[in-house]
């Protein structure tokens, strides 16, 4: 059964008195943006409602007497690089001694990574990858802005993270900057402002928050933070298989709501212990065709059989939720290897089903084998490796071609025969 409480407990425990979550969490942003400057630019995302939260924003903001000079338009959906550029030349006219953003996760990764380039200048490829910034920074007698986020979606939990996704449309590829020095100093999230979520972006959010908590769990056999990442995950996982059906047939439903929101800051804490792999991996080569969390939702399963033999013990635990929650018939402690993946697969399967997602990429408008072709040539990038790294079954550039085009041209046809398992 899913546990709110332990949620909650969970994220008190992550962030602390950091981080402001639930009902009316946007009223003291004005003093907790005090503390860090008295002079703000606001990078503000645009939804039907948006501006009744801003004009709240705005008053809190010159009630604890930071001045706003500046508001900026946010980022349209994954960040597109040339979004990041203009922020940041916006940002660097207005010099402010704090930054807030309002808006999912593409508008706070875009503001992330446009005070990098306000502060370090050069080409924001410069910081793709792990650590690139921090070395920058202190090569540089640096710092950025302190960063008030402010997350509107349950979703990337962009305003807890490490993270910052940006896409190059000339490509179509979204790259990753990854560093401690991005985490926003001021995370806040007003559950209330999901609860208008479209029934679409609901899902999509749910399924990326989901990924986070299965990649990094199944990433995680093995490692010291094992026992901490199957804690986090069971916790999310059983939110969002109980409550996403729930949102979905009752978009009105507050409980569902305040539970998604939930599950995904718990994504947040996953990624922030651990990483993502396969489906992340992937999912950066379908900006074109596919939302994010969706592409995630598509790919996990595939992932799931490649990865199996190596981590029957998270399976047997994800696999005891999905049967809990009557997406699985087969008992999971009672099977191995890869028919105990199978097993989980068709599960995931089944819950995507029944939120109206597609189970194949073939299915999906404007898909081609170029979409495969474009993974597999990121999955050998420097830029990606990390999430190389993190997957439990390790592949190199020279095993790539071998083993995850089968992965992909099984999620492409809807057949898991077609993944080869390493062992």
């Amino acid at each position: 059964m899913a546990d709110l409480d332990k949620a909650r407990a969970l994220l008190r425990e992550f962030r602390g008195d950091a981080y402001l979550f639930g009902q009316g969490a946007l009223s003291p942003i004005g003093p907790r943006a005090r503390r860090l400057g008295d002079a703000a630019a606001l990078v503000r995302g645009t939804f039907p409602g948006s501006d009744a939260h801003v004009d709240e924003i705005t008053r809190s903001l010159g009630d604890a007497g930071v001045s706003l000079v500046s508001v900026v338009k946010g980022a349209r959906p994954n960040a597109p690089k040339d979004d990041v550029i203009r922020i940041a030349a916006a940002l660097g006219q207005a010099e402010p001694k704090v930054v807030v953003s309002f808006g999912g996760g593409s508008t706070i990764d875009a503001t992330k990574a446009a005070d990098v380039l306000r502060v370090l200048g050069g080409d924001i490829g410069d910081y793709f990858g792990t650590g690139q910034v921090t070395r920058a920074l202190r090569a540089g007698g640096k710092a950025l802005a302190p960063h008030v986020a402010v997350q509107t979606v349950a979703s990337s939990a962009a305003h807890l993270t490490k993270y910052a996704n940006v896409t190059d449309p000339s490509t179509g590829q979204k790259k990753l900057i990854v560093d401690e020095a991005i985490v926003p100093s001021a995370p806040v999230f007003d559950y209330t402002v999901a609860r208008s979520t479209p029934r679409e972006l609901t899902a999509d959010g749910a399924f990326d928050g989901l990924s986070h908590l299965l990649e990094v769990l199944y990433g995680a056999v093995g490692q010291p933070h094992y026992e901490k990442a199957a804690d986090i995950a069971a916790t999310g996982l059983a939110l969002i298989v109980e409550y996403l059906p729930r949102a979905m047939a009752e978009p009105t439903d507050v409980k569902a709501r305040e539970a998604l929101c939930l599950a995904t800051d718990l994504g947040g804490y996953a990624i922030m212990i651990g990483g993502t792999n396969g489906g992340h991996l992937t999912s950066f080569s379908l900006v074109d065709i596919l939302p994010h969390g969706r592409a995630c939702a598509i790919l996990n399963p595939y992932y799931t059989v490649f990865f199996a033999p190596a981590i029957e013990e998270p399976l047997r635990l994800v696999g005891g939720l999905y049967r809990g929650a009557g997406f699985m018939e087969a008992h999971a402690e009672r099977l191995r290897g890869r028919e105990l993946g199978v097993a989980v697969a068709n599960a995931m399967f089944a819950f995507a089903q029944r939120v109206g997602f597609p189970t194949r990429l073939a299915d999906v408008d404007g898909f081609s084998d170029a979409h495969i072709d474009r993974a597999l040539t990121a999955a050998k990038d420097r830029q990606l490796k990390m999430k190389l790294q993190n997957m439990p079954v390790p592949l190199t550039t020279e095993t790539v071609d071998r083993y995850m085009a089968g992965v992909l041209q099984a999620a492409r046809d809807g057949d898991l025969t077609l993944i080869e398992n390493v062992c």
